[in-house]
């Protein structure tokens, strides 16, 4: 799609039910296989786009170091708190997004989707959302990526906001959305269970850290 998509990390979020790792790393910067969560979203995400954004709030001096030592291309939108949220965030990146459709991921999903399926044959108006969930899209799913159109982006507002109240839900009751089923596994690492789960996966994958699944 060239110049008419970025891409976006979200990265913002406090990571409350990590505590206490998150007491002294952000999140995003928590590692899965020796490589920090957000490094494996925006690997994926460069797959298909060099236009990155990621927005930080939760220890932005981490988060900002980590930045522009290992990704200075990339852009950094950075909130005061409380965070924006999804959707907040999102329509903060606004103005550098430009018009630009935006492929959205979170910094703490943790995936080995090769994320070019989700660009594969759109059609530049529909919302895709990208999930390992079987059927239809819905607040249980998981969410592995979702591309933005931009009128999605313009009904985006900067305060705190979700993509699931703002986007979501009403392109999938408009009919304005489409489901992408990708295989997994894909892990949401917010509780240490989960996190623990992900690190394990890495640990008994043999097939190196830079290659990623196929979609179904």
């Amino acid at each position: 799609m060239g110049d008419s998509l970025a891409g976006v990390c979200l990265a913002a979020g406090a990571g409350t039910r990590l505590r206490p790792l998150t007491d002294l790393l952000p999140k995003p910067l928590c590692p899965v296989g020796n490589r920090p969560l957000l490094d494996w979203s925006l690997a994926a995400l460069s797959r298909v786009t060099s236009d990155l954004a990621v927005n930080v709030c939760h220890h932005p001096d981490l988060m900002l170091a980590h930045l522009a030592a290992h990704h200075p291309g990339v852009h950094v939108s950075v909130e005061e708190p409380p965070a924006l949220g999804t959707a907040g965030g999102v329509a903060r990146l606004a103005p550098w997004l430009d018009g630009r459709a935006a492929l959205v991921v979170n910094a703490d999903t943790w995936h080995r989707v090769d994320l070019s399926v989700v660009l594969d044959g759109w059609d530049g108006d529909r919302v895709r959302l990208c999930t390992t969930t079987p059927g239809g899209f819905g607040p249980g799913s998981t969410v592995v990526a979702s591309l933005l159109p931009p009128w999605a982006v313009a009904r985006c507002r900067p305060e705190p906001s979700g993509l699931w109240e703002v986007v979501w839900s009403s392109a999938l009751r408009d009919g304005r959305s489409e489901t992408v089923h990708v295989d997994g596994p894909v892990v949401d690492c917010g509780t240490p269970a989960d996190y623990l789960r992900a690190n394990l996966l890495v640990a008994g994958d043999d097939v190196g850290p830079d290659r990623p699944v196929t979609a179904r």
